[in-house]
């Protein structure tokens, strides 16, 4: 089976860039609305109404409120096509759900006063975070799958979130396999950060759990191959090394980028 993952993979997803440090509530805002989708992926609807609300273009357009009219019609085209076909009743649900979504405004819908001042950068986040679960087998295999998915998005935050369920189900060798994995991933996420420490120390756990391997791991939710990711932070650790926590990171970016594969 080919990865699943959105096909802005196969250049530069957008979020292989240094990225912002996001206070630890507009975090937790995302993994919420992360964890209800990967316990249900009928609930992915709850990172739509993000997405929409969140919007710059919208929210310029809209500095009231969005319609409610104008909402609906822009979820139904996100959540058409994950076979959800009542945007109103996902609304209602999500709402009550998490009332930390959305507030009334004078003349429609607005971001929740807790998220509106990163408002579009969430809105960007909750986006690609929906993209890269969409278009998985549901079911036991899609925790693996999503977590490619959003491996290969740039997403290494949310793929770590993913991938600790999995690694708390899992028992000796694939225990060990998916820690890490997740060691990896985290890497990856000091790079987005610029954190040298954090990153190299995290890379270099990885590295020595994983290099040993065959670069496939083969698990009950499906085999993934690791081994471009693995060689990536090689690669990292190679160039950091003699270098210090003021070192320019810059050239990180233009290194080859990880990725996974679900076969």
């Amino acid at each position: 089976m080919a990865t699943s993952a959105p096909a802005s993979c196969d250049s530069r997803p957008v979020f292989w860039q240094r990225q912002p440090r996001f206070p630890l509530p507009i975090m937790q805002f995302l993994r919420d609305r992360l964890t209800i989708a990967m316990e249900d992926p009928a609930q992915r609807s709850v990172l739509a109404w993000p997405t929409i609300l969140g919007a710059p273009r919208l929210v310029e357009e809209f500095p009231d409120g969005i319609p409610f009219a104008v909402l609906m019609k822009r979820a139904a085209s996100l959540l058409g096509p994950m076979g959800l076909a009542s945007p109103e009743a996902c609304w209602e649900r999500d709402l009550d759900n998490c009332p930390d979504t959305a507030e009334l405004g004078p003349e429609g819908w607005k971001a929740h006063r807790s998220w509106l001042p990163m408002g579009s950068l969430v809105s960007l986040r909750a986006g690609v975070t929906l993209l890269a679960l969409m278009g998985h087998p549901e079911g036991e295999a899609f925790p693996l799958s999503a977590a490619s998915a959003l491996f290969n998005s740039a997403l290494y935050h949310e793929c770590h979130d993913v991938l600790e369920p999995l690694w708390g189900r899992s028992r000796g060798h694939l225990k060990a396999d998916i820690q890490g994995l997740i060691l990896l991933t985290a890497g990856f996420h000091h790079q987005q950060l610029h954190n040298a420490v954090g990153m190299v120390g995290l890379w270099e756990d990885a590295v020595a759990l994983l290099a040993p391997r065959s670069g496939e791991l083969e698990t009950p939710w499906g085999t993934l191959n690791y081994t471009a990711a693995v060689e990536a932070a090689s690669t990292r650790l190679a160039w950091m090394e003699g270098k210090d926590r003021d070192t320019d990171l810059a050239p990180l970016w233009d290194l080859p980028r990880p990725t996974w594969e679900l076969l």
